[in-house]
C-alpha cells in the first residue's frame, strides 16, 4: 500500500518541482512588470518567450541599467516600430532584435534579404534584421533626442537552435550572435567601454520611453496592418 502511495505522489512531486523551477525565475524577474505578460502568456508564446530569455540574460549584466521590452515607438510617418528588448545603461543604449529561428542562417549587412536554410535544403528569406533594428534605433533616437556618437548599439539575437553559417558585418555598432552568447559578449564590451550616460540620464530616458510599453490592442493592430501594407 505504501509503495502505491509513493508511486502516486512521485509524478506530482516531480511536476511540481519542474513548475517551481520555471516559475521562480519568472517571478524574480522584472520581465512581467516591463512587458505586462503573465507566466502562461510568456511561456506559451514563442515570441514572448524568446524576448523573456534575452531579458533574463540582461538582468545578469553588472551595469547600472534599465531593461525594457515590447515597446511600440512612433515613427515620423505616423506608424510605429516594435522594439523587442532594449537596455538603457550608463555604457550606452543597447537595442536587441530577437530572431527565434532554427537551421542555418546566411546574411550580409549590405543585403536587404537574409536566408534561413532548413533540412532538405528548404530555404526561407527574411528581411535584413540589421536594417530592421536600425529603424528601431532611429525611432528611439527621435523620441529621446540624443544624437551622441557611440550611444546606440544594435544586437541581433538568434536562437541557440540555429547555426550562424555565414554572417558578414562591418559596422562597429552592430553585433550578430546567439542568445546564449549575450552575457559574455556584453561583459567584454562593457569592460572596455567608458560611461556615456549618467545614472540620472538612464532614468530620464527610461521614463520617457516607458510611455510606449504595453501598447493597447488598437496600437498593436495598427502596427500589424502597417507591416502588411509594406509587404503588398
Amino acid at each position: 500500500m505504501e509503495f502505491v502511495i509513493v508511486l502516486f505522489w512521485l509524478p506530482i512531486i516531480f511536476i511540481s518541482f519542474l513548475v517551481l523551477r520555471i516559475y521562480l525565475p519568472f517571478r524574480n524577474s522584472e520581465y512581467k512588470i516591463e512587458s505586462g505578460n503573465g507566466f502562461f502568456e510568456t511561456h506559451f508564446n514563442k515570441g514572448n518567450f524568446a524576448e523573456y530569455l534575452i531579458f533574463r540574460y540582461l538582468e545578469k549584466i553588472n551595469v547600472h541599467s534599465k531593461i525594457m521590452t515590447n515597446l511600440y515607438i512612433p515613427r515620423e510617418d505616423g506608424t510605429t516600430t516594435e522594439v523587442d528588448v532594449m537596455m538603457i545603461s550608463t555604457k550606452g543604449i543597447f537595442v536587441f532584435e530577437s530572431k527565434n529561428y532554427s537551421g542555418w542562417i546566411f546574411g550580409d549587412e549590405k543585403n536587404p534579404m537574409w536566408t534561413q536554410t532548413l533540412p532538405g535544403n528548404n530555404k526561407n528569406q527574411f528581411y535584413n534584421p540589421i536594417w530592421q533594428n536600425s529603424g528601431h534605433i532611429s525611432a528611439i533616437r527621435n523620441v529621446i533626442g540624443d544624437e551622441r556618437p557611440n550611444l546606440y548599439m544594435s544586437y541581433i539575437v538568434f536562437s541557440e537552435r540555429c547555426t550562424l553559417k555565414k554572417i558578414s558585418v562591418n559596422s562597429s555598432d552592430v553585433v550578430v550572435l546567439k542568445r546564449n552568447e549575450i552575457v559574455s559578449e556584453l561583459n567584454n564590451y562593457l569592460n572596455i567601454s567608458n560611461d556615456i550616460l549618467t545614472e540620472k540620464e538612464v532614468f530620464k530616458y527610461y521614463y520617457k520611453l516607458r510611455y510606449y510599453r504595453t501598447a493597447t490592442d488598437q496600437v498593436k493592430k495598427k502596427h500589424i496592418e502597417s507591416i502588411k501594407d509594406k509587404r503588398i
